[in-house]
C-alpha cells in the first residue's frame, strides 16, 4: 500500500531515548532520567480531586470545539493576572495539548509550500509537524552569544511564517522584552506570522517571561497544562488568536479533534486554584537548576548557557563526541542516566550538544550528577 511523503519525518529521538530507558528498567536496572521534559510531580492535588468529583456527577461528554467556557474564561483571567493583559474568553482555545495548538496555528496559518522559520537548536517537532502537514520548516543557526535566541538580523528571508519561544527548549533561555518586541516588529515589517511557544511560562528563575500578547495581538500564542501546571499526560493545551480567526480555528478544532478531553479541562480548570503547590514544584526546580548550575563543571560539563527558565540545560560535549546520539547511549549503558542528544534539536550543531533536564526530584537530579561524574572519570582513565 502506498506510503504519503508526509510520513517521512524523522523520529522524535528523546522518545526513542526514553523507551530505551524504560527496556532498560523492565530490565532491572535503575535509570535516571535527564531525557524527557516530564515534571517528576503529579497533577494538583486539587486538579485530581476536582475530577473525581466531576466523574462522580455524571458523564464527561464532548465538549464544545473550544473548549469548557468556563476554562476559556479563566485561562483569560490569568493572562490579566500575570502579564496584566486584558484577554477576551473568546480569543482563547482549548487544545489536546501544545501539539495539537501547533496543529491548529499551522493550519489556519499557512497553505502547503509556505516557508515557516525556526532557529535551532529548538523543539525538533516543529519541523516535523510542519513537514507532515506539506509546508517548508526553514531551519536557521542562532548564536550561543545571543543564547540560543533569534534575531531580527538573522531571520531568513520570504517567510511566511516565525516560530518563537521563550523559554526556549533545549536551552532554557529567555527573550527580554525588548528582543521579542524588536522580533515581532521585525515580523510585522515583512507581513510574517508569529507564533509564540509560552509552554513554559511559569518555569523562571528570577526575570518572568514576557508574553507576546504583552506587546500586540496579531500573533498567536501557544502555552499548555504540561509544565508548569504539572498535568502532561493528561494533553490540554490552549492557543490564543485574533478575534478574526476564531471562527476559523474553531472550524479547523470541530473537524480534527472535536473537542479536547472534558475530564482534562476539568481538572486544568482546578489546577488554577492550586498555585501554591505549583510554586512550590517550581522551588524544586529551583533548587535543581542550582545543582546543575554548582555540579556539572565539576562532573565534566563545564560548558552551557545558564537557563532562564524551563528546566534544561544544553552542554557542549565536544571534547567528548561528534556523535551525541551515540555518546548518549553509552551514557545509558554505562552509566544508568537517560539524556537527549543535541542532534534531536540541531541536526549538525546537536551533534557536539547534549540536552539534560532537572524537572526530576532533587535526590535523583543528585544522584545524576554522581553517575556522570564517575563515568567521565573512568571514560578519561581508560582514554
Amino acid at each position: 500500500m502506498r506510503q504519503s511523503s508526509r510520513g517521512r519525518v524523522d523520529p522524535f529521538i528523546v522518545m526513542d531515548v526514553m523507551e530505551r530507558a524504560r527496556a532498560a528498567e523492565a530490565a532491572g536496572r535503575h535509570i535516571v532520567h535527564m531525557e524527557i521534559g516530564q515534571p517528576g510531580t503529579p497533577a494538583p492535588a486539587g486538579a485530581r480531586a476536582a475530577l473525581v468529583a466531576a466523574m462522580e456527577e455524571g458523564p464527561l461528554g464532548y465538549t464544545v470545539a473550544l473548549g469548557l467556557p468556563a476554562l476559556r474564561a479563566r485561562i483569560a483571567r490569568h493572562y490579566g493576572e500575570w502579564y496584566g493583559v486584558d484577554l477576551d474568553p473568546a480569543r482563547v482555545v482549548v487544545t489536546a495539548g501544545a501539539s495539537a495548538a501547533f496543529v491548529l496555528a499551522f493550519a489556519a496559518l499557512f497553505d502547503a509550500g509556505q516557508r515557516v522559520g525556526l532557529g535551532l537548536p529548538g523543539y525538533p517537532s516543529y519541523r516535523h509537524i510542519l513537514k507532515a502537514m506539506s509546508l517548508d520548516p526553514v531551519c536557521f543557526e542562532t548564536a550561543a552569544a545571543d543564547r540560543f535566541q533569534p534575531v531580527p538580523g538573522g531571520l531568513p528571508a520570504d517567510l511566511a511564517g516565525l516560530i518563537l519561544a521563550s523559554p526556549g527548549n533545549p536551552a532554557g533561555t529567555m527573550l527580554s522584552r525588548e528582543g521579542l518586541g524588536a522580533l515581532l516588529e521585525a515580523a510585522r515589517a515583512r507581513a510574517i506570522s508569529v507564533v509564540s511557544d509560552e509552554i513554559y511560562h511559569g518555569i523562571d528563575y528570577g526575570t518572568r517571561a514576557v508574553s507576546a500578547l504583552e506587546l500586540g495581538d496579531d500573533v498567536y500564542v501557544v502555552n499548555s497544562f504540561s509544565k508548569y501546571f504539572s498535568m502532561t499526560g493528561w494533553r490540554i493545551g490552549w492557543l490564543v488568536v485574533p478575534p478574526d480567526h476564531v471562527r476559523a480555528v474553531e472550524r479547523l478544532a470541530q473537524n480534527m479533534f472535536i473537542c479536547p478531553s472534558h475530564a482534562g479541562q476539568v481538572a486544568a480548570l482546578a489546577a488554577f486554584d492550586c498555585m501554591a503547590e505549583l510554586e512550590a514544584t517550581r522551588a524544586t526546580y529551583a533548587a535543581n537548576r542550582a545543582l546543575m548550575l554548582e555540579r556539572l563543571p565539576g562532573a565534566g560539563f563545564p560548558d552551557f548557557a545558564p537557563p532562564d527558565g524551563a528546566f534544561y540545560v544544553y552542554a557542549d560535549v565536544s571534547h567528548l563526541t561528534d556523535d551525541s546520539l551515540a555518546l548518549s547511549a553509552e551514557i545509558l549503558d554505562r552509566a544508568g542516566v537517560a539524556v537527549a542528544p543535541g542532534v534531536d534539536f540541531d541536526p549538525v550543531r546537536g551533534r557536539h550538544m547534549l540536552r539534560l533536564s532537572y524537572a526530576g526530584a532533587p535526590d535523583e537530579i543528585a544522584l545524576g550528577l554522581d553517575r556522570l561524574a564517575e563515568w567521565v572519570s573512568t571514560r578519561e582513565r581508560r582514554g
